[in-house]
């Protein structure tokens, strides 16, 4: 789920949409670019544009946000364990603990052909690319938001990142909305999560 530019950039706000390897638009061997890899080349890859924008644009190095919904609360969370010059986050329908997720989701064909075995044949793999394992580094104030009835990026990922961030003090607030799934489509939540996002960033990012 994503709200376009327009609700932030009326607030203020420059608003990156990077297209990291692992995306589509750019041939095959781009989409497959980030197997066994997730997090670490594509993470590159925006922070890469971050610098690029930096370099080209009056953009405060101290109020740059990351968020992303889906994959991109995977990108999130898994950001915000390798580096601190995020100084706020949200992660929407994230991942954070693919070892966990493997048995928890509804859609695990996919997972085979970019992680190269089951999690039960190599959990090394899964465990490298899990942002849980390196929740010790965070210290991004960490908005948490996710459906309780999603199957694709199923509530308790989402639990589990915010459980470990609250138990090592690090700022941070879980919000679950009922009855929705991967995609929200009730319009209150759909409204309450853009104005959830948009007052974490302004408290955050002043």
């Amino acid at each position: 789920m994503g709200y376009g530019s327009v609700p932030f950039s009326a607030r203020g706000y420059f608003d990156f949409m990077p297209n990291p390897r692992g995306s589509y638009g750019q041939g095959e061997k781009f989409t497959q670019a980030n197997i066994k890899d997730f997090g670490y080349g594509d993470l590159r890859d925006v922070l890469a544009g971050v610098d690029l924008l930096e370099q080209r644009f009056p953009i405060d190095k101290d109020r740059e946000g990351v968020t992303g919904w889906s994959y991109g609360g995977f990108m999130t969370m898994f950001a915000v364990t390798q580096t601190t010059r995020f100084k706020a986050a949200v992660a929407g329908a994230g991942i954070s603990n693919w070892q966990s997720y493997y048995g928890e989701n509804a859609i695990d064909t996919w997972m085979i052909p970019y992680f190269g075995a089951s999690v039960y044949d190599d959990p090394a793999v899964y465990g490298k690319m899990s942002a849980i394992n390196f929740i010790k580094q965070v210290k991004t104030p960490t908005l948490i938001v996710v459906g309780d009835r999603d199957g694709e990026c199923p509530a308790p990922q989402s639990y589990e990142f915010w459980r470990a961030l609250k138990t090592l003090g690090v700022k941070t607030e879980m919000v679950v909305y009922p009855n929705e799934g991967h995609l929200f489509h009730t319009p209150a939540h759909q409204k309450d999560v853009l104005l959830r996002m948009i007052a974490w960033f302004n408290d955050n990012l002043r």
